[in-house]
C-alpha cells in the first residue's frame, strides 16, 4: 500500500478521497489555486501545494505542476477524483514517466473510451449493445445533416470528447439541425478543446442507467450492480440511486454482464463505470439497452453504490494501483437496501438553473448517521466563486426501502440550512416527493415533463415569514438598545425601550420588505409583555420569541411553536424554515425615494463570465424573447433574451470578452 498519495483535485472529491486515506493511514497530498488557498480540501490533508491562478487552466488542468508537487512531496500516487485530468490519457502516461502510480485505468483504456465514436465502434465489436447513430471522421455540416435524417429525428448531438451534458443538443426536426449543431460544436470545442461530435437516435422514452465496474491488474473484474441516474437537467444529473426502481433480475444480470464484458474488452483497471441508455416505452427489458459511453474514472454519484454494498469504492482504487487483487469476487457481492444521492447546488431554479456566487453565511447540513451521508467541499463562511461546478454537497441517505429512503431525503433536505446563495434545496423536496417520482415512473425527460410541479411560480412572502421577520428585527433592535442604554448609565431612559410609542395611541411600526421585485408592506403592534401582533396581507398574528446568538430563532406564533433560521447581511434577511427559503430586503422608503429611477433597458451580466457570440447589431429591432447574446459562465451557455419588443441601442461588448457580474451587456430601447 501507499504511503503517500497526491489528490489531484479539490472541492468535495479531494475531501473524499483524504477520508479513506487517513482511515487507512496514507499521508496526502493537497493542491490548490488561488481561489482555493483556505477550502476545505486544503486544511484537511497532510500537506498542500499551490499550482497556480484561480482559472482551472492554470492550475488544476497543468499536469506539469501537479506532478512537480508530486515529486516535491515525496507522494508515490496520484489520485485524479473526478473532471480535471481524471480522464486525460496524456496525463496518466506523465505519470508513469515520473515514477508516479496514476490512480486510475491505464493510458489506453482512457484513450478507447475518449472518444465516444471510437468507443462505441469497438463495443460493437465486443457485442455490447449500441444505440443507431454516426460515428464517423467525416464533421462536414452537410453529411451530419444527412445522416441525422438517415437515423431519424428525434436525434442528439453529442460532443466526442468530454462528458456532463456540454456539447450536446437534442435536434427534433431537420430545420433546426445546423443552428444546433453550431452550438454544440462550440460549447465543445471551448470545454474540451475538439469540436469533433456524434449523432444518436434519441429515445423518446429513456432511462439512464449505469453499471460500477472494477477490475484489478491480475485479470479479475466485478460490477457493483446499477445506478439510475435519469432525473436530470441539461443532460446533468440531478438525483441518482441504487438500484434501479423496478429493475428486472434478467436485465440486471445482463445489463452487468455486458459492462464487465465492456471492461475486459479494452484491457480496463480500477474503478469505471459503463452508462446505457434504456428504452423504456414499454417497461425496462432485458433486449432494451445500448451502450452510450464509459468512464474511466470514480463517478460524482459512486456514494450510493458504496451504501447498498457495504464497500469503500476509494479504498478498492487504492489497493488496486498499488497491485493487490479486487478484494471481493461477483458471488460475494450483494444488495443491501436503497440509497439515493440528491446534488445541492449554489443556482435558482426559478431562473432557469442559473449558478449563484456568493459567500455562504450559513451552512447547516442535517446530522449525519448510518441512514444519512454528507460529502462536501465546503464550510460556513466559504464562498462560492464562478470558476469552478457550483456544487455545495452530496446527501445520500439509505434505508431499508426506496419509499423508506425517499422520506428520509425529503427529512435530511428540509434540515439542510443554506444561506447566501440561492439553492435548488426546496426543487429537490418537491422532486423527492412527486408521486410520479415515488411511483417510479422515471425517464430523462422527468423534470420538464412535470417543470411545473416542481418549480412553482413563486408567491409573495405569507404573513408568517413577515411575522418572523418582524420578531427578528425587533429582537434586534431591543438587543441593540439594551447594550446602549448598559453602556449609558440611564436605564430609565424613555429611548431603552423599543415599543413604537405615540402619544394617545397603541404603539406600532411599519415595516417595508421587499421580495424578489415585490414590495411587502405589514404593520407591527406591540402588545403588553413583549409581544408583537403583526398585520400582513393575509391577516395579522401573535408573535413572541427569543433570538440563540447562533441565528436561531424560536418563537410562537398564534401559539405555533417553530424554530427558524435567520441570517442577516445589512438590509438583506434570510428567514430559514424546513424545506424552505425567504430572502427579503428590509426598504427604508425615504432611501428608495432617492434612488435613480430607469435602467429597464439595460441587460446585465447575472454572473461574471465570457461573451461567446453577440446575435444582434447596433439599431437592429428585436422582438419579445429573441435571443441577443451568449454568454459562458461556471461551464456552460447562457442565452441572453430581449425582455421585451424594442431596438439595439448600444453594444459595449464583442464576442472573447470577458466581463464581470453586473456589467451592461446591452443597452435596448424598449418599444411602449
Amino acid at each position: 500500500m501507499f504511503r503517500k498519495i497526491l489528490i489531484a483535485n479539490r472541492g468535495e472529491i479531494a475531501c473524499r478521497v483524504i477520508r479513506t486515506a487517513k482511515r487507512l493511514g496514507i499521508s496526502t497530498v493537497a493542491v490548490y489555486s488561488d481561489a482555493d488557498a483556505r477550502a476545505r480540501h486544503v486544511a484537511m490533508a497532510d500537506e498542500a501545494v499551490h499550482i497556480g491562478g484561480a482559472a482551472v487552466r492554470d492550475s488544476y488542468l497543468v499536469a506539469e505542476r501537479v506532478i512537480n508537487a508530486a515529486k516535491l512531496t515525496g507522494a508515490q500516487a496520484i489520485h485524479p477524483g473526478y473532471g480535471f485530468l481524471s480522464e486525460n490519457a496524456g496525463f496518466a502516461r506523465a505519470c508513469a514517466e515520473a515514477g508516479l502510480v496514476f490512480i486510475g485505468p491505464p493510458p489506453a483504456a482512457i484513450e478507447a473510451m475518449g472518444l465516444k465514436g471510437a468507443a462505441k465502434a469497438l463495443m460493437e465489436k465486443a457485442k455490447v449493445p449500441v444505440v443507431p447513430g454516426y460515428h464517423g471522421d467525416d464533421q462536414s455540416p452537410d453529411l451530419l445533416a444527412k445522416e441525422a435524417g438517415r437515423i431519424g429525428y428525434p436525434v442528439l448531438i453529442k460532443a466526442v470528447a468530454g462528458g456532463g451534458g456540454k456539447g450536446m443538443r437534442r435536434v427534433d426536426a431537420a430545420k433546426d439541425f445546423a443552428a444546433a449543431l453550431a452550438g454544440a460544436q462550440r460549447e465543445a470545442a471551448n470545454a474540451f478543446g475538439d469540436d469533433k461530435v456524434l449523432l444518436e437516435k434519441y429515445l423518446v422514452k429513456p432511462r439512464h442507467i449505469e453499471i460500477q465496474v472494477f477490475a484489478d491488474g491480475h485479470g479479475n473484474a466485478v460490477h457493483l450492480f446499477e445506478r439510475d441516474c435519469s432525473v436530470q437537467r441539461r443532460h446533468q444529473k440531478v438525483l441518482e440511486e441504487a438500484p434501479a426502481p423496478d429493475m428486472p433480475p434478467a436485465m440486471r444480470t445482463a445489463m452487468g454482464e455486458a459492462a464487465v464484458a465492456a471492461a475486459k474488452a479494452i484491457g480496463y483497471v480500477g474503478a469505471g463505470t459503463v452508462e446505457f441508455i434504456a428504452d423504456v416505452s414499454d417497461g425496462l427489458k432485458p433486449d432494451r439497452f445500448y451502450f452510450m459511453e464509459m468512464n474511466t474514472r470514480l463517478q460524482v454519484e459512486h456514494p450510493v453504490t458504496e451504501m447498498i454494498t457495504g464497500q469503500d469504492l476509494v479504498e478498492w482504487q487504492l489497493r488496486v494501483a498499488s497491485g493487490e487483487r479486487l478484494p471481493l469476487a461477483q458471488k460475494d457481492l450483494a444488495i443491501d437496501g436503497h440509497a439515493v444521492e440528491a446534488r445541492i447546488y449554489a443556482e435558482d431554479p426559478q431562473k432557469n438553473f442559473l449558478p449563484s456566487v456568493g459567500l455562504l453565511h450559513r451552512l447547516r447540513p442535517p446530522a449525519e448517521d448510518a441512514h444519512v451521508r454528507v460529502d462536501t467541499g465546503v464550510c460556513e463562511g466559504d464562498a462560492v466563486t464562478p470558476y469552478y461546478d457550483p456544487m455545495i454537497a452530496k446527501l445520500i441517505v439509505w434505508d431499508r426501502d426506496r419509499l423508506s429512503a425517499l422520506r428520509r431525503l425529503r427529512q435530511a433536505l428540509a434540515e439542510y440550512q443554506v444561506a447566501g446563495v440561492a439553492t435548488n434545496n426546496a426543487f429537490l423536496i418537491a422532486l423527492a416527493g412527486h408521486p410520479a417520482f415515488m411511483a417510479g415512473d422515471l425517464d430523462t425527460g422527468f423534470i420538464e415533463r412535470f417543470r411545473a410541479d416542481l418549480i412553482p411560480t413563486p408567491q409573495p412572502a405569507s404573513t408568517m415569514i413577515l411575522a418572523l421577520v418582524a420578531l427578528a428585527v425587533t429582537l434586534e433592535r431591543r438587543e441593540a438598545v439594551a447594550r446602549q442604554t448598559a453602556q449609558s448609565g440611564d436605564p430609565w431612559s424613555p429611548w431603552a425601550v423599543v415599543n413604537g410609542w405615540r402619544m394617545n395611541d397603541q404603539g406600532w411600526d411599519e415595516l417595508l420588505v421587499r421580495e424578489r421585485d415585490t414590495d411587502i408592506r405589514c404593520r407591527i403592534e406591540y402588545l403588553p409583555e413583549g409581544d408583537l401582533r403583526v398585520h400582513g396581507p393575509e391577516g395579522s398574528l401573535v408573535a413572541q420569541g427569543s433570538l440563540d446568538g447562533d441565528g436561531g430563532l424560536d418563537a410562537v406564533i398564534d401559539g405555533r411553536r417553530l424554530r427558524a433560521g435567520i441570517v442577516r447581511q445589512n438590509d438583506d434577511i434570510v428567514v430559514l424554515l424546513p424545506g424552505e427559503s425567504h430572502r427579503l430586503t428590509i426598504v427604508d422608503p425615504r432611501a428608495a425615494g432617492d434612488a435613480e429611477e430607469g435602467g429597464g433597458g439595460q441587460l446585465t451580466a447575472p454572473m461574471p463570465g465570457r461573451i461567446v457570440q453577440v446575435l444582434v447589431t447596433e439599431g437592429a429591432k428585436v422582438e419579445k424573447g429573441q435571443p441577443l447574446l451568449i454568454l459562458e459562465a461556471m461551464k456552460m451557455e447562457h442565452t441572453i433574451s430581449a425582455p421585451s419588443r424594442g431596438m439595439v441601442a448600444k453594444l459595449p461588448f464583442r464576442a472573447g470578452d470577458q466581463v464581470a457580474e453586473g456589467a451592461v451587456l446591452l443597452n435596448l430601447d424598449i418599444e411602449d
